[in-house]
């Protein structure tokens, strides 16, 4: 068996940390078999070269390999690149065409970027794994073939499986062995000899001087994230190589090259939203709206009460839970309010509003119309209404019925989530 040193230098791989030589450990161990393999990892951290390792090492070092880009093949068209045609099949198929499955029998096909495959696709190529036959597009006739797949993908595939994107009886097809690349910021002792393998290969290319870096360029070269892995720095070498004309290279000429080093703070990666949160923009804005109606629904019940009463004391006395929740984000406001009610109508100074005695008969008036506004406000737009109860059916499944966790969510009273229940049949 061949050694994991022997085998880097044999493909120019470069890097000496740990993870990285378990991986290609493991692709010497799984070459001699015909055990599917699935390469993971972000992008731009070399997954291409596992499965010429595995190719090469294999029985099948002699048969074909084909690398397929699943994610740069149209859906229309990608069912006939893999299994291939039968003429007239479909609008512009002018003869039989054999497809990379066909072509590679006896071989390897390496496909990558799996996770972009569309779910008809996934499920030829499901029969492919489980009995090595397939169908070419307008043909009834099963054909067989003998290949090696090795698969990869940047993609979370089991984000992929819950969001339905990706069948789950492929993935544990495809991942009979799984091999992980780690990502370069996890590689920190590779970083500058990446770099310096890169610089030496584009100064020959180029037929110039090879650049470096001094020790406060090699500092930040290895606190920088590397977003875009080995495919970044190579870039960034190379521009570097090129445009200066110094090849001494400091931390300040290195910044030029390293986009929003300025803003590199830590990150949050893969965090999963619960369908219940009200993450959506549009959502969100619903959301601002019913509470400025409730907010506006609680300021007229609390107008009302002091045009009713007339003793601002007991009134504030009565409604303090309700003056404390519509002001509540701001103290300042509860003060003014405070200030407001004490001074203009217990020490009977001019009023912006005037506080009288209003007849029965007339009260009863003002009363009717103000139930009149308040219906008018409730049968607002329809979209709002179903968007507020489709924001009451997210609160209610996400906490299994409880109302009471609901109501906090959504910003409102046990009391009113009950009513809002009882209004839309829920």
């Amino acid at each position: 068996m061949e050694s994991v040193q022997a085998t880097k230098q044999r493909f120019g791989i470069i890097g000496d940390d740990p993870k990285l030589n378990r991986a290609i450990e493991k692709s010497i161990q799984v070459a001699p078999t015909d055990i599917s393999v699935l390469v993971t990892g972000e992008s731009g951290v070399g997954k291409e070269s596992i499965p010429r390792i595995i190719h090469a090492l294999s029985h099948r070092k002699h048969g074909k390999y084909i690398a397929v880009n699943c994610g740069a093949i149209p859906e229309g068209t990608i069912d006939s690149e893999l299994f291939g045609h039968e003429k007239g099949s479909f609008t512009g198929a002018t003869a039989t065409r054999s497809g990379y499955f066909e072509v590679a029998d006896g071989g390897t096909i390496f496909l990558d970027e799996v996770g972009e495959l569309p779910l008809p696709t996934q499920v030829r190529l499901l029969r492919v794994l489980e009995n090595g036959e397939f169908l070419k597009v307008g043909s009834s006739k099963i054909q067989k073939t003998d290949v090696r797949i090795v698969a990869a993908t940047n993609v979370k595939m089991v984000e992929a499986i819950e969001k339905g994107k990706f069948r789950e009886d492929l993935y544990y097809r495809l991942s009979t062995v799984d091999i992980n690349l780690p990502p370069l910021r996890e590689r920190a002792d590779d970083i500058h000899l990446l770099f310096r393998k890169f610089a030496s290969d584009f100064a020959q290319k180029y037929k110039m001087p090879t650049v470096r870096l001094d020790e406060s360029a090699v500092s930040l070269l290895l606190q920088y994230r590397w977003s875009g892995n080995i495919r970044q720095l190579r870039n960034v070498a190379e521009q570097i190589s090129v445009l200066e004309q110094q090849r001494e290279i400091n931390s300040a000429k290195l910044r030029q090259y390293l986009p929003n080093m300025s803003s590199n703070l830590p990150a949050v990666i893969g965090t999963k939203k619960s369908e219940g949160d009200f993450s959506n923009e549009r959502e969100i804005l619903y959301k601002v709206l019913f509470d400025m109606q409730r907010d506006v629904n609680d300021l007229k019940k609390l107008t009302l009460e002091l045009m009713n009463n007339g003793n601002a004391s007991k009134v504030k006395e009565e409604n303090s839970s309700l003056i404390k929740k519509i002001y509540s984000e701001d103290q300042n406001h509860e003060e003014e309010l405070a200030a407001y009610v004490d001074e203009d109508y217990n020490n009977d100074r001019s009023h912006d509003i005037e506080v009288v005695e209003v007849p029965t008969k007339q009260m009863d008036q003002r009363k009717g119309n103000y139930d009149f506004a308040e219906e008018i406000e409730e049968e607002e737009n329809l979209s709002l209404q179903e968007k507020e109860l489709e924001l009451i059916k997210k609160s209610l499944e996400k906490y299994d019925g409880k109302r009471k966790d609901a109501a906090d969510e959504l910003g409102i009273s046990e009391r009113t989530l009950y009513r809002k229940i009882k209004q839309y049949n829920l």
